[in-house]
């Protein structure tokens, strides 16, 4: 998994992704927008692409494609519906976008020799403003989002991003 980060000035959401698609269908790689306000950091995006691609091997997946599988896999949902809550949306927007070889099986960057990966990246990076938005969560959006109460946050010796990474690991398990 290569990450990509920046803001994009979104006029159609539909034609945005479309053209993600593209480009990841171009290059024989999956690539996933997602709105950073909810990506808590690069270690939910690995434990999502990582789950995914092992329902995704094992003919146990959600969705039939693999990029909203991704996206499932993140929000911790099994609704398509909700979980595109965390996609992109109009106007200028945050983005973090994962570009994966779901055949690969290498969900960590350093797979850097993947020409059709470093490509697809080039691309993506050409529809972004650059700009670090990996782990510059919205906290109360977040919490809203995954139903991370106080209590929940009290009771356990981990943050927020542990909590929403417990809800990321559990969803195999709610099936």
């Amino acid at each position: 998994m290569r990450v990509v980060e920046g803001t994009a000035d979104i006029d159609d959401v539909g034609a945005f992704v479309e053209t993600l698609g593209a480009i990841g269908d171009r290059h024989g790689v999956t690539v996933q927008a997602f709105d950073a306000r909810y990506v808590v950091d690069r270690a939910h995006l690995e434990l999502a692409v990582e789950l995914a691609t092992r329902a995704h091997d094992r003919g146990e997946g959600i969705a039939e494609d693999f990029g909203v599988e991704i996206l499932l896999y993140a929000a911790g949902r099994r609704q398509i519906n909700r979980a595109l809550t965390m996609g992109v949306s109009k106007g200028t927007c945050p983005v973090v976008v994962a570009v994966v070889d779901p055949d690969s099986g290498d969900t960590h960057e350093g797979n850097g020799g993947d020409d059709a990966i470093t490509a697809a990246v080039d691309e993506v990076r050409d529809h972004l403003t650059p700009r670090s938005t990996l782990g510059a969560y919205d906290e109360d959006r977040v919490r809203s989002f995954f139903d991370v109460t106080d209590t929940e946050l009290a009771a356990t010796a981990g943050g927020l991003p542990d909590a929403v990474r417990e809800r990321v690991a559990l969803l195999p398990v709610e099936k």
